[in-house]
């Protein structure tokens, strides 16, 4: 009878072994057979895998022949034909610059899923965008970041040049800056964020619009930004680009790369020298002086085939001045004169380890800590204060048959300390903040996507708050599309985080007891059309219609000179619909975009909110007639915006030409014109009010800096 029992378990294995089979699958670079890392590995739009270093991947099979592809950032997917007795079968994948539409999104989704299918949108600004974004502006990413339909680069300073993000009409403080997944930008050291981040050390730059606090903690109301290090390659990579503007702005950027067997490593280094600028001739400077350094070298270990493991350490100093002209013509700060400046140096160490397990299951530990070095100069006194943050996260992944699962847990941080003798009220500030996140995405057909996700987050001073999201993504047929989705977040109040319009730091007031945190609701509802004939024309239109409605609104409050922070009682509301067209023939390509934004405030229920267009359009045209020549037109209508005191501003175009020229096999030449009209604030109004010697500036709407030609020379090997 054991006998039997054990005939008969031998028999069940061996069904079992005939209707699963393990095959190995090695993806690598068709031009150089170099195995490629992260690369998803699918059958019929669901993950079946994800290659390790080494280019592999095991995947379970059953019976019968299958349809299995790759999918990877920069090259081409490639569908073979496997059926369960091939125990290894290699894809080559061939580079290319695929369409946004087809890119696989792998950080700001934290899954591996296409980003046509994901239920979170998530638009790729990727390596071509970038490319050119490099020899344009390679000092920051914010002309980039306005090009995107639904964002706003709104500039908050006449004499540093400050700027903020906005999406969707909400203001810059909801929309959160992350690097590789992790916060960078925020509160006292945030106000310059996208202006210190150049292009040329990034592989890519993810946007979502809308609500991504569940995954990514209170902040992301309006949106979220991940901006993604470029990585190491086995071959050598070098790239060096020397720039002049017409503003006298100086740029010389130089990234390295290259990855051997167990070790690799990436470098980049660059500076930025400008000369301040009086643009409109009222004698004070419509264009800082600056001076500017980034340094951040990485370096990556490959302990085994399954593990990575990096640190990385980043500086940049910044030292920016504007006021009256002489100021600088003197090289004196006569307290007569007026002149505002920030020197900012921020130190960055950061860490990141994944390990890829059995049956493709991903564990992703990382963090950072960053100290932060700020003081702002006025004409008769100065300000200074020191700032640490710290993010540490831990994170799985775990793939399915028709899920998958992400669950993880985070710390973060933020201590600000000022000196004792400063002139400012608050002189210390403490913010913790402990959170859990999970998110399960599930497969239940091969044509739709259901996600749902919650973050419970813990602050040291509001307590908690719980994040739960939902969404859902429908191919209809081959062309259409169907996209929804609904999210909550939160944002605390936070005296130093950076506003709209620059406040007096010495005055603000420390949020009492009384201040409850902001909360949010948001939701979005999406139609897509894609359309290809051939590899080289397509059409992409997007339809995306959004709400937000924000709780509990905490807005700087003047009383007495003192600056309030309190919650307002009547909520802050945008809704909108915003329509993007992406048209490629041939060499020619062709984006489009339309914005309709309605922003209510609490405050004013019946009027707009604050420097917010209802209309914005924006478009970008393209041609490559030659592997030579590559020809860019751009230009924007951004709508009448109502000022703080209660008027209307008038709508106004902006146009943008390049050309580029490749010069041999590793050079490029780049001749670019921004606001080709030559539009200005100051050709409607003046930039401030009072005297020279005491200005107070209003709140900028438009340009400042006027026409602006640049000439770059890039060396890429």
């Amino acid at each position: 009878m054991r006998y039997l029992i054990v005939l008969c378990c031998a028999a069940m294995l061996a069904g079992k072994a005939n209707g699963q089979a393990v095959c190995k699958i090695k993806v690598a670079d068709s031009a150089t057979n170099q195995p490629l890392t992260g690369v998803s590995i699918n059958e019929g739009g669901k993950t079946k895998g994800i290659t390790d270093t080494n280019g592999l991947s095991t995947v379970t099979l059953g019976d019968g022949n299958h349809s299995i592809s790759a999918s990877y950032i920069g090259y081409n997917g490639k569908t073979i034909s496997l059926r369960p007795a091939d125990t290894l079968v290699t894809i080559l994948l061939s580079p290319d610059n695929t369409s946004l539409e087809e890119l696989t999104i792998v950080a700001s989704t934290r899954g591996k899923q296409n980003i046509e299918s994901s239920p979170l949108k998530v638009e790729v600004l990727g390596k071509e965008e970038l490319n050119e974004e490099v020899g344009i502006k390679p000092g920051n990413i914010a002309s980039i970041l306005g090009d995107v339909s639904g964002v706003q680069i709104q500039q908050s300073s006449a004499n540093t040049a400050n700027s903020n993000v906005r999406i969707q009409g909400l203001p810059g403080r909801y929309t959160q800056i992350v690097r590789d997944g992790m916060p960078l930008y925020d509160n006292f050291s945030g106000g310059l964020g996208i202006l210190s981040i150049p292009p040329l050390d990034l592989r890519q730059i993810e946007l979502i619009k809308g609500s991504a606090s569940t995954i990514y903690g209170g902040g992301a109301i309006a949106g979220l930004i991940n901006l993604l290090s470029r990585k190491p390659s086995y071959q050598q990579e070098a790239d060096v680009l020397v720039n002049y503007s017409t503003l006298s702005e100086m740029n010389v950027n130089a990234f390295a790369a290259r990855r051997y067997k167990k070790v690799g490593y990436t470098l980049f280094a660059g500076y930025t020298q400008q000369n301040a600028k009086d643009v409109n001739g009222d004698s004070l400077s419509d264009v800082p002086q600056l001076h500017t350094i980034n340094v951040h070298p990485k370096i990556f270990f490959y302990p085994s085939d399954k593990t990575i493991v990096s640190v990385g350490y980043s500086l940049t100093a910044d030292d920016r001045k504007g006021g009256d002209m002489r100021v600088f013509s003197n090289n004196i700060a006569d307290s007569h004169y007026y002149y505002e400046g920030i020197r900012s140096t921020r130190n960055l160490a950061e860490y990141s380890i994944d390990h890829f397990f059995t049956g493709d299951m991903h564990l992703t530990i990382k963090g950072l800590l960053s100290f932060a070095d700020r003081t702002n100069d006025y004409t008769s006194y100065s300000l200074h204060g020191r700032q640490i943050n710290y993010y540490n996260e831990a994170s799985l992944y775990k793939p399915y048959k028709h899920a998958e699962l992400v669950v993880g847990v985070n710390a973060t941080g933020d201590q600000f300390r000022s000196p004792a003798t400063d002139s400012t009220i608050i002189h210390f500030l403490s913010n913790t903040t402990y959170g859990a996140f999970g998110q399960y995405t599930w497969h239940p057909t091969e044509k739709t996507t259901i996600e749902g996700g919650l973050r419970v987050d813990h602050h040291n001073l509001y307590g908690f708050f719980p994040l739960p999201r939902v969404a859902m993504f429908h191919h209809i047929n081959d062309h259409w599309g169907l996209r929804a989705g609904f999210g909550m977040g939160y944002k605390t109040a936070n005296p130093f985080a950076p506003q709209d319009y620059e406040i007096d730091q010495r005055t603000i007031k420390m949020p009492g007891d009384y201040v409850k945190g902001e909360t949010s609701y948001g939701a979005n509802l999406e139609v897509n059309y894609k359309k290809e004939w051939d590899k080289q024309q397509s059409l992409f239109i997007n339809q995306a219609f959004y709400y937000t409605r924000i709780k509990n609104q905490i807005m700087p409050i003047y009383d007495n000179g003192d600056i309030y922070f309190v919650n307002v009682g009547l909520p802050l509301q945008t809704a909108g619909f915003d329509t993007y067209i992406k048209l490629k023939l041939d060499e020619i390509e062709l984006y489009g975009g339309y914005t309709f934004t309605n922003a209510r405030n609490g405050i004013f229920p019946d009027e707009m909110v604050p420097l917010t267009p209802k209309h914005r359009a924006a478009f970008v045209v393209s041609w490559e007639p030659t592997e030579q020549w590559r020809l860019g037109l751009e230009g924007s209508y951004t709508g009448p915006q109502r000022r703080y005191f209660d008027s209307m501003t008038p709508g106004y175009t902006f146009l943008a030409v390049m050309a580029q020229r490749k010069l041999g096999k590793h050079v490029y030449l780049v001749a670019n014109c921004e606001n080709l009209l030559d539009y200005r604030m100051s050709n409607v109004e003046t930039l401030y009010y009072g005297t020279i010697k005491s200005p107070t500036f209003k709140p900028l709407w438009a340009p400042i800096d006027g026409r602006v030609i640049n000439v770059s020379l890039r060396w890429k090997l």
